[in-house]
């Protein structure tokens, strides 16, 4: 009997402890498979080999300064949302222009994921100079997608996709 005890508590302990392990090594990728903190990335508002701007630090500087987020935007920008008026709610592609746009915060806390309503996960997919913001709602209709480019090595957002209902 005390096989199968010792058998399910290592079983257990190799969960838990690839579980912790996997969490603290998650990072943001930079396209190539290696994390910011693997590129040396994280500390620095440039990538000290690109000279490219640091998405990370960008996000934060974009979601909470209005006038830096204005001047990052490529304006009129391009949206997709679903048609209110359509019965289906049918995307439907409008622009914005800068007198239009309200500020868009994009920060992220992992408590998002367990508060009593609007649950939702946000990651970052990047592929050579774009990076595009998921936000997916759990069991609640929130999706959208922010479209970043770099332009002359800095970001700038370009579109976006904005179906949540």
């Amino acid at each position: 009997m005390k096989i199968p005890h010792c058998i399910l508590f290592c079983l257990f302990a190799l969960v838990l402890f690839s579980c912790t392990s996997g969490s603290e090594k998650k990072g943001r990728m930079n396209g190539k498979g290696k994390t910011a903190t693997e590129t040396g990335q994280a500390g620095s508002e440039l990538d000290t080999f690109s000279g490219k701007e640091n998405f990370d630090q960008f996000i934060r500087r974009f979601s909470t300064q209005e006038s830096f987020q204005l001047n990052r935007i490529k304006f009129p920008i391009a949206v997709i949302i679903p048609d209110t008026e359509h019965e289906g709610m049918a995307p439907t592609e409008e622009t914005i222009d800068r007198y239009e746009w309200e500020l868009l915060d994009l920060t992220y806390d992992s408590t998002y994921l367990t508060r009593p309503y609007d649950q939702y996960y946000q990651g970052v997919r990047y592929k050579n100079d774009t990076a595009v913001v998921e936000i997916r709602g759990i069991n609640n209709g929130i999706y959208a997608d922010y479209y970043f480019t770099l332009i002359d090595e800095k970001w700038y957002l370009v579109t976006l996709y904005e179906a949540s209902f």
